[in-house]
């Protein structure tokens, strides 16, 4: 077993990192800044549209996983960078592949919206 802090105190400090993580992103990721905001301008539709709740979770679900993924995704690239300047195919790679999880996150927003706001003209 790890040594370090349990219970509340090591609940208080998980917070407390993932605070400075969002507070990062946000102010060195303009992607994670735009995604805020867009989350910001479509949750609260979301919330509006006349459709039922487990709708609406699902909608403001396919925005919190952009963001998400988002993070993984800069996790990665900082990981990336830190291990070297010099291009590498494999940190590329997994660059590339960080990119490609964001976008089809967004796909599913896209095609999850669509379908929702569709129900409401049938």
């Amino acid at each position: 077993m790890k040594p370090g802090n349990t219970g509340i105190t090591r609940l208080i400090h998980a917070l407390t990192y993932s605070k400075q993580g969002l507070l990062f992103a946000y102010k060195n990721e303009a992607a994670f800044r735009q995604e805020i905001w867009l989350g910001i301008i479509l949750i609260p539709i979301a919330l509006a549209l006349p459709l039922g709740l487990i709708h609406k979770i699902a909608m403001i679900g396919s925005l919190i996983l952009v963001m998400v993924v988002e993070l993984i995704n800069s996790a990665i690239e900082a990981v990336v960078d830190r291990i070297g300047p010099e291009h590498n195919e494999l940190a590329g790679r997994a660059k590339d592949m960080g990119s490609a999880a964001v976008m089809l996150s967004l796909v599913w927003v896209v095609l999850l919206w669509a379908a929702e706001i569709s129900t409401l003209f049938n």
